[in-house]
Order: C-alpha cells, then sequence, then structure tokens
C-alpha cells in the first residue's frame, strides 16, 4: 500500500512498482484516515505500506500505531521529504521498519522495500546516524532489569549487526521459524514494537555492550 497525498510523487512510484515483477502494489491513498479505513475493510492486509508523514489531516506518524492495530504484521516504511530528527527517531521508535527521503533513488527505494520484504531494516544513509545517536543516548531512566535467554540474546546480538531472520537462522543453524520466535519473545520482553527499537533498548540498558555495533 502507498499513502502520499501529492498526485506526481504518488504516479512516479506507482510506475516503478509497476516495473518491479516481484512487488505488486494493492492499495493507493492520498490520507492517512483513507489508509486505515481501506485496512478495517479489506480482507487482506498489505506485507508493506509505504507512509508520508505530511499528510492532509492525520500525520503518517500519528497512524502508525492505528495501522499496527488494524494490521500487526504489517510493516511501515516512512517514505518522505521529512529528514527532521524527531521525525525519523519517533518514527522508528512507534514501530516504523524503514525511513527512506524521497529525494532516494528508484533503486535505493526499490532495494529498501525488498529488504524490510525479506525482514531487515531499511534507513536512509543521510538519516541512519539520527538513530546511531539514539541508540547511545543515555537512557533517563536506570539500568532495567530485562532477563533474555542465550540464544534470545545471540538473535538480539545479530538484528544489532543488521541481520535479517533468514541470516540470523542460517547462521545459528536454526529453523526461522524458531528465529522468529525468538524475537517475538525479545520483543515482549522489552517491550517494543520492532527491530529497530529492540536494538535501541539494548543498548540503552546496557543488555548489547556498545562494542557489539557493527563497524
Amino acid at each position: 500500500m502507498l499513502v502520499e497525498d501529492n498526485p506526481g510523487y504518488r504516479e512516479v512510484i506507482e510506475l516503478t512498482l509497476a516495473d518491479a515483477a516481484d512487488l505488486q502494489l494493492d492499495a493507493v491513498c492520498g490520507t492517512a484516515e483513507a489508509a486505515l479505513q481501506v485496512l478495517q475493510d479489506a480482507p487482506g492486509k498489505p506485507q508493506i505500506i509505504l507512509l508520508d508523514i505530511n499528510l492532509p489531516g492525520m500525520s503518517g506518524i500519528a497512524a502508525i500505531t492505528q495501522i499496527k492495530q488494524l494490521s500487526p504484521e504489517t510493516r511501515i516504511i516512512m517514505l518522505t521529504q521529512s529528514d527532521y530528527e524527531a521525525d525519523v527517531v519517533k518514527a522508528i521508535q512507534t514501530g516504523a521498519t524503514g525511513y527512506l527521503l524521497k529525494s532516494a533513488s528508484i533503486e535505493e527505494i526499490i532495494q529498501g522495500i525488498r529488504t524490510v520484504a525479506n525482514g531487515g531494516s531499511s534507513l536512509d544513509a543521510s538519516v541512519a546516524k539520527y538513530i546511531v545517536d539514539a541508540l547511545y543516548a543515555p537512557s533517563s531512566t536506570a539500568k532495567v532489569s530485562i532477563k533474555l535467554s542465550s540464544r534470545e540474546l545471540e538473535t538480539l546480538t545479530l538484528l544489532s549487526e543488521g541481520l535479517s531472520k533468514k541470516q540470523i537462522a542460517d547462521q545459528l543453524g536454526i529453523g526461522i521459524h524458531t528465529v522468529g520466535d525468538h524475537v517475538k519473545q525479545i520483543y515482549r520482553k522489552l517491550n517494543v514494537p520492532n527491530a529497530p527499537a529492540a536494538v535501541s533498548k539494548g543498548f540503552r540498558s546496557g543488555i548489547l555492550p556498545k562494542d557489539s555495533r557493527s563497524e
């Protein structure tokens, strides 16, 4: 699903996705409210939503929580002009899996969609530093007591290195469904909605050592 109010840019994305044999655009909406209505009424849910921030009416960031309530398995990629740090961090903390700028090339956008579809996260290089800064910002609360199993800790560490669920399964020698179960437990124990937020809380709480960050 594409949620974008600019007709010209909407057409660009529609034409781009039409040329990608492995991607199918099922719905296009000009407002967050319309997208929520489609999600509520449609029998099938989109695997990915490309979501603008600056929309008429409800903003894209404000819509994330409601989207996740209606379709928990749907992964959200913000596709926006805003490189404002607060927007980037808030979107990821609220539940977005990716953050791409409209200034990105068509190839970068398509690759970002495929990365998220395969279980990874996609961040525009120019805004990724905001997430890194958030990861290493001192926590405003005391170190939390969170107990992960050794396998869950291994999984979280590999998530922090940017690996997808399939790559984690291959590296640990376990099934991808088992990885999915570990990831769900990690999200539950850390009380977070997605992988970037889990990694952020892992660093901020001290579960993940800072020297485990990939260079």
